[in-house]
């Protein structure tokens, strides 16, 4: 007589040959590694620490001149690729094209010929990882700091003790797989979101350190000025390769000068360094607003002009991100147009004036007459010079609104609006902002990653 019915029977056969292939891969992954503790012990490695851009004047770092200062031979940075290639690095990432420039706090394993200042004694630990004296490592463990071996042997030990439950009680075992995997979501999401966030700080180190992509920006804009139909410029993207700029909806059809090359839309591209024409824009403000943080595009910047927003910015989405934005803005603004007056509306939060800026209680006076609800959207854009900030963060009210569109814009005082919140139909630009730090800035067709 057979005890188990036919689903339950389907089962129990499908469940053996899935365990039996889990206890394979098992042993398969888990075996080697639970071995190198025997192999490896307490050794020591050569190991070269890639320094901050603080430290190399703004200059990334790559393997040619790592194996040219350890090694004295250029020539042997494929070595040191091979030893390093895909291994977990302290800020979760891999290197993984030997051409590629190297990040800040990387630890690279060197040949044991390495030798020189710049070359420092670590420990190769017992699941293959290279440890430093203040306790940062690469290689060896995942990211939640457990050998790879222990972490194999744990989810095969949980996926065999599921499947065996599945032949008693299929039902109840589906209802532990599901929760299984939600809590595996949750864990890889946090573990994503973390990786984003020491990337978006490596962006912000190096917006702060970095003068040159400012410079060609504002070079860009000074060059195409005097053109003899001057394109209104209002964004830019500067990269290594050179500078692709957005143009107002009404020039278009503008010629730009020579070396310039339509895109498609309102994008134009120009490769190579810019002009050193003596033209400039005495009106542009331009800010970062973020950029990439590939090692590829290490000099990627995105740049606004907020001399054309003539009224109010809304940034919605994540509150923390929206407020990131707005406390990017105002950095820049500090750093570009020191003095600025700024108006704080409601309670800031967390969000902290720069102090090269000049915090203010009061605006001057503007128009109390007219229809100043949504007078921003009727109007057209006036280009102007940055005459104040003022500040909003959470969603605005009613009377918040109406304030900030008296106050900003054309027909108010013309200061300028930065709001981490809702604004509503008032708004000019309008932006949303995701828990990742990806903003999306739909005039440019863009997503780009600010510094946290």
């Amino acid at each position: 007589m057979n005890l188990l019915g036919p689903n339950l029977r389907g089962m129990g056969r499908r469940a053996l040959i899935l365990a039996v292939l889990l206890l394979a891969l098992t042993g398969l992954f888990a075996g080697p590694a639970l071995a190198a503790p025997a192999q490896q012990g307490g050794n020591q490695v050569k190991v070269f620490v890639v320094p901050g851009l603080n430290q190399t004047g703004g200059q990334p770092v790559g393997l040619r001149q790592v194996a040219a200062a350890t090694l004295g031979d250029q020539n042997r940075a494929e070595e040191i690729f091979k030893l390093n290639q895909g291994l977990r690095q302290p800020d979760g990432s891999a290197l993984q094209n030997p051409n590629a420039g190297l990040r800040p706090g990387w630890i690279l394993r060197l040949p044991d010929d390495a030798s020189g200042q710049l070359v420092q004694i670590a420990r190769l630990t017992g699941d293959d990882a290279v440890q430093m004296d203040n306790g940062q490592t690469q290689g060896g463990s995942d990211a939640s700091g457990l050998p790879t071996a222990a972490v194999l042997a744990a989810i095969g030990s949980v996926l065999l003790a599921l499947i065996t439950a599945a032949i008693v009680a299929r039902r109840r075992v589906a209802g532990w797989f599901a929760g299984l995997r939600r809590a595996l979501d949750r864990f890889g999401e946090a573990g994503r979101r973390r990786r984003r966030l020491r990337l978006r700080q490596w962006l912000s180190e190096h917006f702060a350190s970095d003068t040159e992509t400012v410079r060609r920006a504002y070079a860009t804009v000074g060059a195409l000025a005097p053109a003899p139909t001057s394109p209104q410029v209002h964004a830019l993207r500067v990269d290594n390769a050179g500078v692709t700029v957005w143009v107002s909806a009404d020039n278009v059809e503008a010629r730009l000068p020579n070396g310039w090359q339509h895109v498609e839309g309102t994008r134009w591209r120009s490769s190579g360094p810019p002009s050193t024409s003596a033209g400039q824009d005495d009106l542009a403000c331009l800010v970062r607003v973020g950029g990439a943080v590939d090692e590829n595009a290490a000099r990627d910047a995105v740049f606004v002009d907020l001399s054309r927003l003539d009224g109010v910015l809304s940034v919605t989405g994540d509150p923390e991100v929206a407020r990131d934005v707005v406390r990017i803005l105002l950095n820049e603004v500090a750093s570009v147009r020191p003095g600025t007056p700024v108006l704080v509306i409601g309670n800031p939060g967390p969000l902290r004036i720069p102090a090269g800026l000049n915090q203010v209680t009061s605006i001057p006076a503007v128009p109390t007459d007219g229809p100043m609800e949504d007078a921003t959207v009727r109007a057209t854009a006036i280009r102007r010079p940055i005459r104040g900030l003022v500040v909003v963060t959470g969603d605005p009210d009613r009377q918040t609104r109406i304030d900030l569109l008296r106050i900003c814009g054309s027909a108010g005082a013309g200061w300028t609006g930065l709001v981490a919140g809702e604004m509503g139909a008032g708004a000019h630009w309008r932006w949303a902002a995701e828990a990742d730090g990806e903003v999306s800035i739909p005039v440019l067709g863009l997503e780009v990653t600010v510094p946290a």
